[in-house]
């Protein structure tokens, strides 16, 4: 599953430095918190969710930019995918190349499988519990 996750996480980078390296000007608007939200983010997280729903479809997923179930029904979830498709989105706006994608598998209320992919250094930090943890850039692990 590690390895699938991190593939994942790497593809959203590409879609997001597609954007992030574009002539075209990023569409941002203001979440109801105020934060930025860019087409970026949108692009990576409808990827994100797609390819995970497509490998595990019987795991539910919480997106920062996605739709939350409410939580009488996440309370008895025992396992799910925690994601932030662009996090450091005014990073990402101020173009100073400070941002990464974040997957996280929960499981009883605890990480057990992480992954942060920094799209502009091609660097992918992963872990699982029980494993280790390991850092890789530019297909070498490190």
């Amino acid at each position: 599953m590690l390895n699938e996750v991190k593939e994942i996480a790497k593809h959203a980078g590409s879609l997001i430095l597609s954007i992030y390296n574009s002539s075209e000007q990023c569409l941002s608007e203001s979440k109801s918190d105020g934060s930025p939200l860019t087409n970026a983010d949108r692009a990576a997280h409808e990827y994100i969710f797609s390819a995970l729903n497509n490998l595990y479809p019987n795991i539910p997923i919480v997106s920062e930019e996605g739709a939350t179930a409410a939580w009488e029904e996440r309370k008895n979830w025992s396992r799910f995918f925690l994601v932030d498709p662009l996090d450091g989105t005014k990073e990402f706006l101020k173009h100073n190349g400070e941002f990464t994608v974040n997957i996280a598998l929960v499981e009883k209320n605890q990480p057990v499988l992480g992954v942060v992919h920094v799209p502009v250094l091609a660097t992918t930090y992963s872990a699982a519990l029980g494993a280790g943890a390991w850092r890789s850039s530019d297909e070498q692990e490190l």
